[in-house]
């Protein structure tokens, strides 16, 4: 296999293209994005993400390790918000339920490195976009590296506490990155040597990094060390500074097969003596896993199994590394040298960038159809992965678990993205969302239909949903009996256990649906309930005692049909296993309003916390607005304690908004709502700077004008842009009378879909009154990484001019501004 090591990562700082996330650069721009890769002097550890507004988007933590000394949650205004709140679940993974023949349980496991967003631009709470990679197969990972840094933005990225939050409901480990890039692309030796420059005994960098892990409620950190020119006492003082992290616990490391025992970037693509004592070191353990790079084949990891052994570790713990970045399931991949056919696996799988589903997909459908086809085969049913193609899906080799192990398990099939929002079958948001904090364990087998006639198609439907944005749809002709397999669990049965199922035909009448449960002394005997018929066209719900079963343990739950019908369509729209009655926790207090942005003209974004729930289990946190005519719109949700609001919208003329907060119980009661307001001006800022006269100091094509920068929009692709290659760079707006100014927003190259290395670090905002006045500068930014920020000010101007000092995280020499805001009245 040809050689495509992660320091390839480093050239996505570079190029938009390589996060897949980006539009390619306008003709003018290419020349630059595409000439040599900075020097390392260009590269700077001064680079901080601004001070937020008190209630701007907060972002993931990212930083370099001199800047990451500083970080101390007490004064980071984002730390509040990227907190996960969600502990790791235990995970069942029963040989006797496995989806595949051949798949086999309890050996080797997968670990994805996945990119969210460019490194410094991973809102901390999801965000108003439903386009997102909210991955659905965690039956299949064991861990996930929250992938990211560059030379340009920072080294060191903690993964979002969205991710933390749905892997752990999965029962999977999240790890962040440590990246050290090679020197072609901006690395520094000498930020291999910060990271472990010691104070007496102690590795303060490694005391930060079991710091953030622990604070942030993560799992360890992925290293990745590829700059050039260190040597074997420097590789000894990173294994010492992983080690004592470790010992600080529990924070774990898994280490990329880069840098050598000697100090120098040499990939083995195996464990071997260069690399082991990586590992494990004597009688010391260095890391929990390692990540073998892409050149591996049969021989490579018979030896690399047969090293791990004799050093006392497992073969397991070694990652097998697959490159799917470019190609998806159309990789090349000789499956036979890590998962031999008949024979135990040799070690686990590392998937680098499998969100190609995602990025390489022309629809959320198409992204879905991409999913499926990478991890449960070609046929869409991970029993039957037989096909032509190389890939066969990941559920042939590996077994699927489940965290299903304890009561209340409560599902609404919710993605964590939609279209709208329901609460209790009542849509109560009808805008975009993505946030995986609220996305549900996804169906244990998608999809697993047995039947002996037309098999029905289940689906996860996003035009409707009980809970959230989607729900369980099945579809097709009923022709015979079919027994559809969603769940493994392991639920003790209680004298007061209940099976509760919501569900919504098209019309009403019988709904030839059953509730189907096994039992683990007879796992693939299911017992049915008949869930009768419908009287309406809406949400009704079943609730089943299952106190005639207390003393056993529920290893599957499914649903079966009977009957038949032409065109069978169902909803279900939850499934929940509990005891007792449904419980309500106790109501959060003092929601507290910590401070407001204006996004708009009648528009804000808001930071919001409160005290959490006293008495009850707590799931999540529903955040509402009450609405004039007596309704309430739904703004979003989160199971931590505080909340960023990204749009709050002022209906009509009113004065001030209330708020609700309700905590929702892990059993899905609600509890009171507790409340606070948010008071509006009597004036209205709006952006004085649109559609305005705009001058610039030079364009880079005749379509990337000044005009672009003040047309309203940044939708329309990277040309609706203004870009200059000017020595000096500016851009300059007549707003055709003084106005009374409030604030500047910069909507920078990432806002456009560009790479965030594009965004614009170094500038300043200037007015005057008239064109015979002098500029006074109102804003001054260095180091900015963001790809918008906004910048409050208190005064008054016709002209104001937007200057650029330094345009790019890079040398690239373009300046991109997609918009340039003058808000005021």
């Amino acid at each position: 296999m040809r050689r495509r090591s992660l320091r390839l990562l480093a050239a996505a700082a570079l190029s938009a293209a390589a996060l897949g996330l980006a539009a390619t650069p306008s003709a003018s721009a290419s020349a630059s994005a595409s000439a040599s890769p900075a020097p390392a002097s260009t590269a700077s550890d001064n680079v901080v993400a601004p001070a937020a507004a008190a209630g701007n988007q907060p972002y993931a933590s990212f930083w370099y390790p001199t800047t990451i000394l500083d970080w101390d949650p007490a004064t980071d205004p984002d730390a509040r918000f990227n907190r996960s709140r969600v502990p790791l679940r235990p995970r069942v993974s029963d040989p006797a339920l496995k989806a595949n023949a051949d798949a086999r349980a309890g050996e080797g496991g997968i670990v994805s490195l996945v990119s969210f967003a460019p490194t410094s631009n991973n809102p901390s709470q999801g965000s108003l976009d439903p386009r997102y990679y909210a991955f659905g197969h965690w039956q299949y990972v064991d861990k996930l590296v929250f992938w990211g840094g560059s030379a340009g933005e920072g080294l060191i990225l903690a993964p979002n506490p969205t991710v933390i939050d749905a892997a752990h409901r999965n029962g999977v480990k999240v790890y962040g990155t440590v990246f050290f890039p090679p020197t072609a692309y901006g690395g520094r030796i000498q930020w291999v040597h910060d990271f472990v420059k010691k104070s007496g005994t102690r590795y303060p960098v490694a005391e930060k990094l079991a710091q953030v892990a622990q604070h942030y409620g993560f799992d360890g950190w992925f290293v990745n060390q590829e700059t050039a020119g260190g040597d074997a006492a420097l590789a000894t003082e990173l294994r010492n500074t992983m080690r004592y992290a470790r010992s600080l616990g529990p924070v774990e490391f898994m280490w990329y097969d880069a840098m050598t025992e000697s100090g120098s970037v040499s990939w083995q693509d195996a464990l071997t003596g260069a690399n082991d004592a990586f590992l494990q070191e004597g009688s010391q353990r260095t890391s929990d896993s390692m990540f073998l790079d892409f050149g591996w084949g049969t021989s490579a990891l018979d030896s690399s199994r047969t090293l791990a052994r004799s050093l006392g570790r497992s073969e397991y713990e070694l990652f097998a590394g697959v490159d799917t970045e470019a190609n998806g399931y159309d990789t090349g991949v000789p499956w036979s040298a890590v998962f031999p056919a008949g024979r135990p696996h040799t070690t686990s799988l590392g998937l680098y960038r499998p969100e190609w589903t995602h990025n390489s997909s022309t629809s959320r459908a198409d992204s879905y159809a991409r999913e499926a086809r990478f991890w449960d085969g070609a046929n869409g049913d991970p029993s039957d992965t037989t096909t032509t193609s190389s890939w066969k899906g990941l559920a042939t080799y590996v077994a699927e678990s489940s965290p299903v192990t304890a009561k209340p398990f409560v599902t609404s099939f919710d993605a964590g993205q939609g279209d709208f929002y329901h609460s209790g079958g009542v849509r109560v948001s009808s805008s975009g969302w993505n946030n995986l904090s609220l996305q549900d364990v996804p169906p244990t087998y998608r999809w697993l239909v047995r039947s002996d006639g037309t098999k029905l198609k289940p689906s996860i439907d996003f035009t409707d949903a009980y809970e959230g944005g989607s729900a369980l749809r099945l579809t097709g002709t009923l022709d015979a009996v079919n027994t559809v397999r969603l769940y493994q669990s392991r639920l003790p049965v209680a004298a007061d256990t209940r099976l509760s199922v919501v569900l919504k035909t098209p019309a009403a009448g019988p709904t030839h649906l059953k509730a189907a449960v096994a039992f683990t002394d007879s796992p693939t005997t299911f017992t049915t309930f008949d869930l009768g018929s419908t009287t309406s066209t809406g949400w009704e719900r079943r609730t089943l005692d299952l106190s005639a079963y207390a003393g056993r343990t529920i290893a599957q739950i499914g649903l079966r049909t009977t009957g038949t019908t032409a065109s069978y369509d169902i909803r279900v729209g939850q499934l929940a296993v509990y005891d007792g009655t449904v419980d309500a926790p106790s109501a959060p207090t003092a929601p507290t309003v910590l401070g407001t942005t204006d996004t708009g003209a009648g528009t804000r974004s808001l930071r919001l916390a409160w005290t959490a729930s006293s008495a009850g289990d707590v799931h999540h946190y529903e955040v509402y607005r009450r609405d004039p005519d007596g309704g309430r719109t739904f703004l979003g949700a989160t199971p931590n304690d505080s909340y960023f609001v990204p749009k709050l919208e002022r209906v009509g003329t009113e004065t001030s908004t209330t708020l609700d907060v309700e905590a929702v119980s892990t059993e899905f009661g609600r509890s009171p709502a507790a409340s606070t307001t948010v008071t509006w001006s009597a004036t209205t800022s709006t952006n004085l700077a649109l559609n305005r006269p705009a001058t610039a100091s030079g364009q880079c094509n005749g379509t990337e004008t000044p005009a672009k920068a003040v047309n309203g929009s940044v939708a329309g692709g990277n040309g609706d842009k203004w870009c200059t290659l000017t020595t000096a760079k500016w851009l300059e707006v007549d707003l055709g009378a003084s106005r009374t100014l409030d604030r500047f927003v910069v909507k920078h190259a990432a806002a456009g879909g560009e790479s965030a290395s594009w965004n614009t670090r170094d500038f300043t905002v200037q007015v005057r009154e008239s064109t015979t006045a002098p500029w006074t500068t109102a804003v001054t930014v260095t180091g900015n990484t963001a790809a918008a920020t906004t910048h409050p000010v208190a005064v008054t101007a016709r002209y104001v001019r937007l200057a650029i000092t330094r345009p790019t995280q890079t040398t690239d020499p373009a300046a991109r501004v997609y918009e340039f805001e003058a808000w005021g009245s």
